[in-house]
């Protein structure tokens, strides 16, 4: 291997190391997160993200490392899960961009090709904070800049920036305070030196720790139940549409030159052959999803471009019958209409909730599991309207819901709830004849009025915000900082709702949680009748994950 040079295929090596490294690691980034609530978060997210990237790599096979990098760019946008993840597809999305047409890379290329990615991904996050994972990226690809202007072999420019990059998630603590209250490194971070160190491992001829042998393939698992979530809606006979179509136009200045290349007309001509549209193009190629009854037609106005590449077409009809069988026979909205309203939540309560209140489409994730860009942009196409609203309603969700938005045909708007209340609140501000930006503002306006707690209990042993928190106890969140916690839940609820609640509210709604009790519920319910007699109670079965109570004050 030259050590002054880096191709395709050593590339494509060190994605799959780097992502083979992380999947190892994943479980233990979760246990960095900050609160120690048992949700799957940051190592989970960019372990999935990830795979989806390696995965567009496998299919791939070339020597140029500017195709590697695009499809792997390519890859991670359409997987992004989480904040987490969608910065990590933006530091690959402007790595492949900063590199541009080369075939290999030199030392000082791929400095820059890391300085590029960092300016990409800043500019994709509105307010970057400082002691997180940009800040990793940013201090290694500074240090990699620098190093490069003397350091011509690759292997040795890649051992500083994993060294930097160490450094830097040490620093982590001291740039951002609440990771160091909780004596611990920002977990993005630490999920991107893991890939780092994945990359560098493969550079070196070396393994990363294999795997257990029964590992599961999280990756697969994600994918497969959110299909089926999504088949469940359709009968096997009423699929439009039959085949599931996937390849990449690479362009060809010949062909060029007779159909000069427009994403959006282009778009807009696929449209017409079938749904679940998805285009993507950069200034080499294009990639292409579509769910059409006669692959050929698509495949042969893609060929227009260029050669066609990396095809898969695979029967949905055979696919949905294996999946759920053939006894579903609910129907499926064909008309178009003028709105849709999309919104994540877990809990067959809760979902059937946000039903009620006109939601068009309800995403089944959270906390346990971030929906994808991908995810997100399906359901954009299943809620089949001219304009599209969404509510994440988590913190987390909400840069990869403002990715699938750009990635749309149609007018999105993102409505950046926070929590379950806040997106019922913003529901309930819905109004079908306002425009989509009318709504937005609506919706947003509304959604901050309602105040949100939560009652989880502790998966580890930690101390923030001045409160001591220890394994197995009870904590109570109020929109989203940890106020109260006690081995008890009745005593970390009252803590809560004292916090929560004020002279001047109303309404207290309580979403009762999966492994919540009706006892439990009536002596809440006492206790809020006793102290606060004004205030007027309605109780819902939300059947939540995680959070044995919800509680939303109006």
């Amino acid at each position: 291997m030259a050590s002054e040079e880096l191709n395709g295929k050593m590339f494509t090596q060190m994605v799959l190391s780097g992502a083979q490294h992380l999947k190892n690691n994943a479980e233990k980034i979760d246990t960095l997160n900050v609160f120690p609530v048992p949700d799957g978060d940051t190592g989970t997210n960019m372990n999935l993200s990830i795979t989806s990237g390696a995965d567009e790599v496998k299919r791939l096979s070339s020597d140029n490392i500017s195709e590697v990098a695009n499809a792997f760019s390519k890859g991670l946008l359409m997987g992004a899960r989480g904040n987490s993840g969608v910065i990590l597809s933006q530091l690959f999305r402007g790595f492949a961009k900063g590199m541009g047409k080369k075939e290999t890379l030199t030392a000082e290329d791929l400095a820059n090709a890391f300085d590029s990615g960092v300016a990409t991904a800043y500019k994709a996050v509105m307010k970057p904070v400082e002691g997180t994972i940009l800040t990793v990226a940013k201090d290694a690809a500074e240090l990699a800049v620098v190093e490069s202007e003397t350091e011509k072999n690759v292997i040795a420019l890649m051992e500083k920036v994993v060294s930097e990059a160490k450094a830097s998630l040490k620093r982590t603590p001291d740039l951002l305070p609440v990771l160091k209250e909780v004596g611990v490194v920002d977990s993005g971070g630490q999920g991107l030196v893991t890939i780092y160190e994945g990359f560098l491992a493969a550079l070196k001829g070396e393994e990363v720790p294999a795997a257990d042998a029964d590992d599961i393939e999280m990756g697969e698992m994600v994918n497969a139940e959110h299909h089926k979530i999504a088949q469940d809606y359709m009968d096997t006979s009423e699929i439009e549409y039959g085949y599931c179509t996937e390849f990449m136009v690479r362009f060809e200045d010949e062909k060029l030159k007779e159909h000069p290349f427009d994403e959006e007309t282009f778009r807009n001509e696929l449209s017409k052959h079938g749904d679940s549209l998805l285009v993507v193009s950069d200034e080499d190629l294009v990639k292409v999803h579509v769910h059409a009854e006669y692959p050929g037609e698509v495949m042969t106005l893609g060929q227009r471009f260029g050669s066609l590449t990396n095809m898969k077409i695979e029967n949905m009809r055979d696919q949905h019958t294996a999946i759920v069988g053939d006894d579903k026979k609910q129907p499926v909205q064909t008309e178009r209409t003028k709105y849709g309203v999309i919104t994540v939540a877990m809990g067959s309560g809760i979902k059937e909730m946000f039903e009620s209140l006109g939601a068009t489409v309800v995403i089944e994730g959270g906390q346990t599991m971030n929906p994808s860009t991908q995810d997100i942009t399906e359901a954009i196409t299943e809620a089949n309207a001219d304009n599209v609203l969404i509510l994440p309603n988590n913190k987390n969700i909400i840069m990869a819901a403002e990715q699938a938005a750009d990635l749309a045909a149609v007018d999105v708007a993102v409505v950046p709830t926070k929590t379950i209340p806040q997106g019922i609140s913003a529901m309930l501000a819905f109004h079908p004849d306002a425009t989509i930006n009318g709504n937005q503002e609506r919706m947003e306006a509304a959604g901050k009025e309602v105040k949100s707690g939560q009652v989880t209990y502790a998966v580890r042993d930690t101390q923030i915000d001045g409160i001591t928190i220890e394994k197995d106890h009870f904590m109570g969140l109020a929109d989203g900082e940890i106020k109260a916690s006690n081995k008890e839940q009745l005593e970390t609820v009252k803590s809560l709702l004292d916090e929560l609640i004020s002279e001047d509210d109303e309404i207290l709604t309580i979403l009762e949680g999966e492994d919540a009790s009706s006892k439990d519920a009536e002596l809440i319910t006492k206790y809020v009748e006793d102290r606060f007699e004004d205030l007027e109670i309605e109780h819902h079965k939300g059947n939540q994950p995680i959070y044995s109570f919800i509680f939303s004050v109006e």
